[in-house]
């Protein structure tokens, strides 16, 4: 495999065979970030081929072969299309084709930022708008897209309810004293959860907290203030949702056929009628996955209607009814050239119905760190044999071990391509890995009897090769802004 210099954009890992496409549709259903210097990068993203219904000579990039994504990116072989006049066809195909290599990005969002203006989180650009005097976390939406309230509530370990206020500008825990399941409910609903699970008071290791000042339906940073103590030390712990439950827990290291209810938050999405991605459940209406998984340059993967969402399901030959899609919110951070930040979140038409074979994955809390060695779980669709051009018909899946980051940017294995918001599972001695068809699904690792999302699939070089093991986005990173996103497409 050809060597590539640290800074030079991976080139592709397969070829790119052109497809014609159905005529264009609006992408207002799509929520995009634009910005200065963000343009298509020169490589795909991956996907397994399916056979579209006309095909037209193959367009190959010159560079080397070297990296692949899991899913796909700015590559028309990721969709089907038409039948029609051969020629025409063709012509269009190759006209989109470079519009996709070398377009600019599409967005809808007209709202600019710098990309290098973060809040605390490099998940988190600027992208709203906001007056001069805005005040973050009081209660009052001052930005246009109210993000000024949208990062003040996140939760520690044991799920610890902790607030940012204006008044002192520190996650704080918020003192069980008076807290009540009204609270819960409006906490919750306040984040995009539909109803609160679980809460109770636990012992604080703090000696300060935030005090319950009123009810009224307003955002729980507006209803607090510091208090140097919180009574008897008993702090608010909050659980949303009800998650990271297995149904059946009996698994074959090294990579299998996965049983029904074993990774319940597995989901399938299909652009039309193929699969093209995984993805993980992670509340009744909402769900993550990866975001190079809808190519920019490509109007008809920004269009909600053409995509699917299949939960509880271990066979592509088995689907239930399809869920359907509202919303496709794009990080508007992701840099396409080098896989950084490579996450979206979808809000679905309608919420699931959780049952045995269907569960949300817990999302990690702050602080929560998987070490080096933890032997963590991937699971998907994705072809079971690198450069296949088929998925895999049934879910399959392998435990990981992580890996860590200094390690995975050692000169033998991504030379520094792995940026802090992702991380690195596999086998360094290959064997055991995601691939193509697998992008957008779920890294989870065991803390008690819950399991937790810890990372994206995202991208790697090859599949299952020695020093090449699986990138993840890393979800801790970007828990910012999945509850940012949360909080404004609340149902």
């Amino acid at each position: 495999m050809a060597k590539r210099e640290p800074n030079e954009p991976p080139p592709p890992y397969y070829p790119i065979t052109v497809h014609t496409l159905p005529p264009l549709k609006p992408y207002d259903e799509v929520v995009y970030g634009v910005g200065p210097g963000l343009t298509p990068p020169t490589q795909p993203h991956y996907i397994p081929q399916y056979t579209p219904t006309v095909i037209v000579p193959q367009v190959t990039h010159s560079a080397p072969s070297h990296k692949r994504k899991r899913c796909c990116e700015n590559n028309a072989q990721c969709y089907g299309g038409s039948g029609g006049v051969f020629l025409v066809l063709a012509l269009l195909a190759l006209a989109i084709w470079l519009g996709v290599r070398y377009g600019t990005r599409l967005a809808t969002a007209a709202i600019l930022y710098d990309k290098d203006d973060y809040y605390e989180d490099a998940s988190l650009p600027k992208y709203d708008t906001c007056p001069n005097n805005t005040v973050n976390c009081d209660g009052k939406k001052d930005c246009k897209l109210g993000s000024d309230e949208t990062k003040c509530v996140r939760f520690g370990e044991e799920n610890v309810l902790q607030v940012k206020t204006s008044e002192d500008g520190r996650f704080l825990p918020v003192c069980f004293s008076g807290w009540d399941s009204s609270y819960a409910q409006q906490t919750c609903g306040q984040l995009g959860f539909r109803k609160h699970f679980v809460t109770k008071a636990i012992k604080s290791q703090e000696s300060i907290g935030l005090e319950l000042t009123q009810r009224a339906p307003l955002p729980i940073q507006s209803l607090v203030k510091v208090s140097s103590s919180c009574p008897n030390q008993d702090i608010v712990s909050l659980q949303c949702v009800d998650c990271g439950k297995q149904q059946s827990t009996s698994r074959i290291i090294g990579g299998s056929l996965a049983k029904t209810g074993q990774w319940p938050w597995q989901l399938s999405l299909h652009f039309r009628q193929s699969h093209v991605c995984g993805a993980v459940l992670i509340s009744p209406d909402f769900l993550l996955t990866a975001a190079h998984c809808f190519p920019r340059g490509n109007s008809l993967t920004l269009v909600a209607e053409n995509w699917k969402v299949y939960a509880g399901a271990v066979s592509l030959k088995s689907l239930p009814k399809p869920y359907l899609v509202k919303r496709i919110l794009l990080n508007e951070n992701y840099n396409n050239k080098t896989n950084d930040l490579d996450v979206a979140l979808i809000k679905l038409k309608s919420p699931v119905h959780f049952d045995d074979k269907v569960q949300p994955v817990c999302l990690p809390t702050v602080g929560q760190k998987i070490s080096q060695g933890t032997k963590c779980w991937t699971s998907g669709f994705g072809t079971t044999v690198a450069g296949s051009g088929e998925v895999s018909n049934d879910l399959m899946e392998v435990t990981v071990d992580i890996i860590d980051r200094q390690v995975c940017n050692g000169p033998r294995v991504y030379g520094g391509s792995v940026s802090r918001n992702m991380l690195c599972a596999g086998d360094l001695n290959g064997g055991k890995d995601s691939c193509q068809g697998d992008s957008g699904g779920p890294l989870v690792c065991q803390s008690g009897d819950r399991w937790y999302l810890t990372g994206i699939t995202s991208w790697g070089s090859g599949c299952g090769e020695k020093n090449k093991p699986g990138v993840y986005t890393n979800v801790r990173s970007v828990l910012p802004w999945i509850y940012s996103k949360m909080q404004q497409e609340a149902p």
